[in-house]
């Protein structure tokens, strides 16, 4: 269990939000994927909630809707703090939060094969979802995130049980 604490995204935490964003994508590049530059900004800009942990913020968790689902737009933690629980506590802080609004599943995107990606949230209990079972929302969500197939991609899905 970390011992880093986990709230609401405040505006003071967003420096630390970015930051910490930013540094998990370099974990990407040392995987070999050349992923496309984004700006964590905008991400926290059009999402519905952002959880953050630590102080200064170490992690976050991103979500919003998608086909009446929640959807974890971003799980991000800074390296400096990985392999401490603070992903897994933050992924199950966001589905305590998204059964909390009334939702009976989360989905997310991710790269199948990277192990902190694919593996690592089958672990916790997602499952591929086939693109036959995609809602026209996560359709268009996999159409924007073209540009980042530097490795295959797949969509999954975890009941969060009832509210």
């Amino acid at each position: 269990m970390p011992s880093a604490s986990i709230r609401l995204l405040h505006p003071a935490d967003i420096p630390g939000a970015v930051a910490a964003s930013r540094a998990a994508d370099t974990m990407f590049a040392e995987a070999g994927l050349d992923l496309p530059e984004d700006d964590p900004r905008e991400m926290l800009a059009h999402v519905e909630t952002v959880l953050v942990a630590g102080t200064p913020v170490c992690g976050l968790a991103a979500l919003t809707t998608l086909d009446g689902a929640a959807h974890l737009e971003q799980l991000a933690v800074h390296p400096d703090h990985g392999r401490r629980g603070v992903g897994s506590a933050l992924l199950e802080a966001a589905c305590a939060h998204a059964r909390g609004a009334g939702r009976s599943a989360m989905t997310l995107t991710t790269f199948r094969d990277l192990p902190w990606n694919g593996p690592w949230y089958a672990e916790r209990g997602f499952t591929e979802l086939a693109p036959r079972d995609w809602g026209p929302q996560l359709a268009a969500q996999w159409r924007a995130e073209a540009g980042i197939r530097a490795a295959p991609r797949i969509a999954m899905l975890r009941p969060l049980g009832g509210s």
